[in-house]
């Protein structure tokens, strides 16, 4: 059961001048120079964007990168908020970087992926907010670990911070595939089950890496419900100093939100009520169908494991086991069920029986 958070919603946070649909924090990857900071958000504020971001300080995997303009751009920032007054953002990575922002009077930080992963910079963060008020917004690790990205939240809850939520950039992989990151929307979809009231972003410039995928990212946002969208963008980013190819001139960036289709929540029709209660009427059946058959299929693999251990048999039968996923993955097509869906369901089946065997050969 996740630990309770205690938040404030983020209609509340003073950042958004209404409650749009979704919520659009956009900006350039880099802050580069004064003027590529300013008119870049004179463009995105001219079509409505209120809160803007930029990268001050920016964790390269390679030294001799662009590592960011550093402090002096939270001036640009500043520059931003008193000509148009839109509200301003960067990502933070320790103390100091808090500090900074603070002084410079910043409306809200985000926290990268690399910087979740790692709970010592992330109780240092913690410990700096403590005592303020600014909204924090928390990247998944680069990892698909749930509980580092909760224990993240925690350490910033527990500092006091109330304004909390997330952002959804998609986790590094050594797979080959054609987004920057995998999506691992089965992750976000967790979290959002035990926070639903957790406000929560997605990073399609991330988890895309290019323009092409901006699109198509940004609206499965919408159909899974997520209300925020953090995306980048640049006056010219052909040029851009980091990530060209995954930012946006403004005015592409207004075709794209248009475009659009936005999902409601819920929906108080007569109709739609009686047909949705009636399908998941149906599907809490099957539900209960579905573990009757697990405990049948357990107790079986339980007696499996027994004879094994008469016999002196080794638990994992490698041939058995592929010739069995084979099979399923097989009628599994015949039925129009995905390879992926019926791996990763017979795999954790597949790792509970051999846990249950393992287990009674443990009581020798």
């Amino acid at each position: 059961m996740a630990k309770p958070l205690e938040l404030i919603p983020i209609k509340d946070w003073g950042l958004f001048s209404e409650d749009p649909k979704p919520y659009v924090i956009a900006g350039p990857c880099s802050a580069e120079t004064e003027e590529q900071v300013l008119e870049t958000a004179r463009g995105l504020r001219a079509f409505g964007i209120n809160v803007y971001r930029a990268g001050i300080w920016k964790p390269r995997t390679h030294p001799g990168n662009f590592e960011g303009i550093g402090t002096d751009g939270l001036a640009w920032l500043q520059k931003v908020k008193k000509e148009t007054g839109m509200a301003v953002c960067t990502e933070v990575a320790n103390a100091k970087h808090i500090f900074d922002c603070i002084k410079y009077g910043l409306d809200m930080v985000w926290i990268g992926a690399r910087t979740t992963a790692n709970p010592f910079l992330m109780q240092e963060i913690a410990d700096a907010l403590k005592g303020t008020d600014i909204p924090v917004l928390v990247k998944n690790p680069v990892n698909p670990d749930i509980d580092l990205w909760i224990g993240a939240l925690e350490r910033l809850n527990l500092a006091g911070v109330k304004k909390l939520g997330v952002i959804h950039r998609g986790f590094s992989t050594a797979e080959k595939q054609e987004y920057r990151n995998a999506p691992g929307w089965q992750i976000a979809i967790e979290l959002r089950s035990r926070y639903p009231e957790l406000p929560f972003f997605a990073d399609p410039s991330h988890m895309g890496g290019s323009r092409a995928y901006l699109k198509e990212i940004s609206q499965k946002s919408m159909d899974l419900g997520i209300e925020g969208l953090m995306i980048e963008s640049h006056c010219n980013p052909d040029v851009a100093l980091s990530d060209a190819k995954q930012q946006l001139k403004p005015c592409d960036l207004q075709t794209l939100l248009e475009s659009l289709r936005i999902r409601e929540k819920e929906s108080a029709a007569a109709e739609y009520q009686k047909q949705i209660d009636h399908l998941r009427a149906q599907i809490d059946i099957i539900d209960e169908n579905l573990i009757y058959t697990l405990k049948s299929r357990m107790e079986i693999s339980k007696k499996i494991g027994e004879y094994k251990k008469q016999n002196n048999v080794a638990i994992l039968q490698t041939a058995r086991w592929e010739s069995l996923l084979a099979k399923a993955i097989e009628s599994g097509a015949k039925a129009g069920l995905s390879e992926k869906f019926i791996t990763d369901v017979f795999n954790a089946i597949h790792e509970a029986s051999v846990e249950a065997q393992n287990n009674i050969l443990k009581e020798d």
